[in-house]
């Protein structure tokens, strides 16, 4: 590849999966939407020849990007600017903090992230619950989940609810509860417009919490909003986090699954998926269900996510029934 090329982002991520090789990138990939991955995929096909210095110096750039992103989330901009000005100099520390502000935004509430979420749920408590769901919204999931865990129980579901019906908000609301932290924690960084909230932030911190709390809320939001209480049973457990099941749990799920629905779900599932099911079914079980991948030919995506979904059902109801254990992190993870 010619020196005096400028290379585009698309170039620089083509060139880092070639450097970083096939297993390495393909994993990398599933992160990707479909139509990233064929533009990714045609920049990789039209790739010239790469030489060494151009390889070496896209893994140079990766490498400082990411830590640059690093120290801006632990310490904020002020905070990685330090750092890379003592490890690079002013000038290449000022040019990597500003093409990284070009690509990521840091999240409000970051100054907030290590602090005790119990200390941190009580200084909430007795704020507006939109308030405290905004809160919630933007800090790491496993602390959101110990505070709407200490959260009195009359106001559990309702800070749930707006959580899952949360959108967007502007930078003018950010700074205002941003303030009302703001004096007893940290100062925070200007924000442009940001998405926080909605069902997946709520499953995330669901996820994490004890299963009182979760029956709890769950309970109360279909009282108020059944489809949108539905929506996120669906979404606690997804159909790749069998894996997460101990082979006693496995085993019991199986059994409740007919087998056309097994070889479906197996079709669209990743090869961690595939290798726990065989693992925990009989040898002639095991060969029925190959011959049954092996001839089944391409299936249309929607039936397989259908028939993920049936045996999610299956999961949540033995796991409902105490047939089975899904873990939750946490004090709940604890089996004796």
């Amino acid at each position: 590849m010619p020196r005096e090329e400028k290379l585009s982002g698309r170039k620089k991520v083509a060139v880092l999966l070639l450097a970083l090789g096939p297993e390495v990138s393909s994993r990398l990939l599933k992160h990707f939407s479909e139509q990233e991955i064929e533009t990714i995929t045609m920049e990789i096909a039209n790739l010239s020849r790469v030489d060494k210095e151009t390889r070496d110096e896209v893994l140079e750039e990766f490498l400082l990007m990411g830590q640059a992103q690093q120290y801006m989330l632990e310490g904020g901009v002020d905070y990685a600017r330090e750092v890379l000005e003592r490890t690079l100099g002013h000038h290449k520390a000022v040019e990597i903090i500003k093409r990284l502000r070009e690509q990521v935004k840091v999240r409000p509430f970051i100054f907030v992230r290590h602090a005790d979420p119990k200390q941190l749920g009580n200084m909430i408590s007795r704020e507006h619950p939109q308030t405290i769901a905004l809160i919630l919204s933007y800090l790491d999931s496993q602390q959101s989940a110990v505070i709407l865990s200490e959260l009195p129980e009359e106001i559990r579901s309702d800070i749930a609810q707006r959580i899952a019906l949360m959108d967007r908000t502007s930078p003018e609301i950010l700074k205002e509860v941003e303030g009302v932290l703001r004096e007893r924690l940290s100062t925070v960084a200007q924000q442009d417009f940001t998405q926080a909230g909605g069902v997946d932030t709520l499953v995330n911190i669901l996820n994490r919490v004890d299963r009182g709390t979760e029956k709890l809320i769950l309970e109360e939001l279909e009282k108020e909003d059944a489809e949108l209480a539905d929506e996120i049973r669906q979404r606690m457990f997804i159909f790749e986090d069998i894996i997460t099941l101990d082979d006693a749990s496995i085993q019991r799920v199986v059994r409740e699954v007919e087998s056309k629905d097994l070889a479906k779900a197996l079709k669209g599932s990743s090869e961690d998926v595939k290798e726990r099911i065989f693992r925990n079914i009989s040898r002639r079980a095991a060969e029925m269900l190959e011959e049954d991948l092996e001839f089944m030919g391409p299936i249309r995506l929607r039936e397989v996510e259908e028939a993920q979904q049936r045996i999610v059902g299956i999961i949540r109801r033995l796991d409902e029934a105490g047939e089975i254990i899904i873990s939750r992190g946490g004090e709940d993870a604890i089996i004796i």
